[in-house]
């Protein structure tokens, strides 16, 4: 078989009991982090007010079926899986799979929510559909390279993403293997995400997102309605790999398919920022608490990071001293720096040092590297620190950014991180829907779990 079908089939056919208990409670872990994002972002995220206003305008905010996690009303899947993808990667706090350089729940998660709200389906399904939404998407990023992906320009979480979240979907709609074939066939003219947005911190980063799960999800009821989409799309000869990389190799994709479980090796973010910049803030609150430096008394910072890194996070650097808006903040190593070193964390809240003499003054002092010998490790997040401080150079190498697999937080500190977000829009209800998250797998009708209640 193709690629194209082998990953259709495994996203039809492979049945919720062969995924492994671990596997289904991660995928659950990981949703729920993703929710208490999206409900902050709904609330406070400057480009929220703006999706909003267009739908409207357009009238596609009319009521539906379907929950959008941070608003008090309901509706229509495509404008619900398009408003939670927004709004759950708005914050930059969604998690991430290191080797594709991607971020599977925000595209993945809305548009099986959307699907499960659209058919009753049970909570145990809605998660087995999330858990092969993960693994195609996050096959397809180490499938196209990430390197060379984000060298063509692109972004993979909206690119790969809407495949995942059209396998997500197509499997909840009751599609066989034929009708994802058709479906992936369908999302492959769908697959669409800019890294253009780095150049002024564009909002494009987050409706492109939203944007492919409300694609994914429109792709597998197109193929649920008998529309016929084009055949291997994904590894035919002007196929998703072909068009969007110059360095795909598609046995990536199902190598190790239902046994090597991708869902286990994504991370969740302890800081609202992109990923790469998370090594290096990491090792500077190590370096802080260990010295007791205040901001005054440090000279220099130089960061290494991989190319990718570089990038994305370092490059133009006087630009990236300067972040003025919170995407442009998001995506600055330096800021990041300052912030970690002038508050000692590195929260939601913490955005308000945009733009001030001290953040900027600090920000002046950071140098962002490319360190050609994180070139070689496992995957790309990890960072050197050079830290000239009272006269004298500390170095440190972080090869894990905290929150990866092998520190993936216990679910006290991930509940702490729900509070944290969602609290100050919930209020009172913010535990009662943590609770009722947390019976997912148990629901006979995910409808019946989120009635309202807990909503401003």
């Amino acid at each position: 078989m193709s690629v194209t079908q082998t990953l259709a089939a495994f996203a039809a056919a492979t049945p919720a009991a062969a995924i492994p208990e671990a596997v289904q409670a991660r995928a659950l872990a990981l949703a729920t982090d993703l929710i208490g994002s999206a409900i902050r972002a709904a609330n406070e995220a400057e480009s929220s007010p703006a999706i909003l206003a267009m739908l409207a305008r357009l009238g596609l905010d009319g009521p539906g079926p379907c929950t959008v996690f941070g608003l008090n009303r309901r509706y229509a899947p495509a404008a619900a899986a398009l408003l939670n993808g927004a709004f759950g990667h708005s914050l930059d706090f969604d998690d991430t799979h290191a080797a594709s350089s991607l971020h599977p729940s925000a595209p993945v998660v809305p548009a099986a929510f959307a699907a499960a709200e659209m058919t009753g389906a049970a909570g145990g399904d809605l998660l087995a559909a999330v858990v092969v939404g993960y693994e195609v998407c996050c096959r397809l990023g180490l499938a196209l390279d990430p390197t060379a992906h984000y060298a063509r320009g692109f972004h993979p979480t909206a690119t790969a993403g809407v495949f995942g979240a059209a396998a997500a979907a197509g499997r909840l709609l009751g599609l066989d293997a034929a009708g994802i074939v058709n479906a992936f066939g369908i999302a492959a003219s769908q697959a669409s995400g800019s890294l253009q947005f780095l150049a002024n911190g564009a909002w494009n980063k987050r409706y492109q997102v939203g944007e492919a799960a409300m694609k994914g999800l429109m792709a597998a009821t197109l193929a649920s309605e008998g529309f016929l989409g084009a055949a291997d799309a994904i590894d035919g000869k002007h196929g998703f790999l072909a068009g969007y990389s110059d360095g795909a190799d598609p046995a990536r994709a199902a190598e190790g398919l239902g046994t090597a479980w991708e869902t286990m090796a994504i991370g969740v973010k302890p800081y609202p920022a992109c990923r790469y910049t998370h090594a290096a803030v990491d090792g500077l609150l190590a370096l802080r608490r260990e010295h007791g430096w205040t901001a005054g008394e440090i000279e220099r910072i130089v960061v290494g990071l991989h190319r990718n890194g570089v990038i994305l996070v370092g490059d133009p650097v006087d630009e990236k001293r300067r972040p003025r808006g919170i995407v442009a903040g998001q995506f600055s190593m330096p800021f990041a720096a300052a912030v970690a070193l002038l508050r000692g964390r590195f929260g939601w809240d913490d955005y308000d040092l945009l733009g001030t003499a001290e953040a900027d003054a600090l920000a002046d002092r950071v140098a962002v590297v490319e360190d050609e010998s994180l070139a070689g490790a496992a995957h790309p997040f990890g960072a050197t620190l050079a830290v000239t401080a009272r006269g004298k150079t500390h170095r440190l190498r972080v090869a894990d950014p905290s929150g990866e697999p092998d520190t993936f937080p216990p679910d006290e500190a991930q509940a702490a991180k729900f509070r944290a977000l969602a609290g100050p829009v919930l209020n009172a209800g913010t535990d009662a829907l943590l609770a009722r998250l947390a019976g997912l797998r148990a629901a006979a009708d995910v409808r019946d779990l989120f009635n309202r209640r807990d909503e401003p």
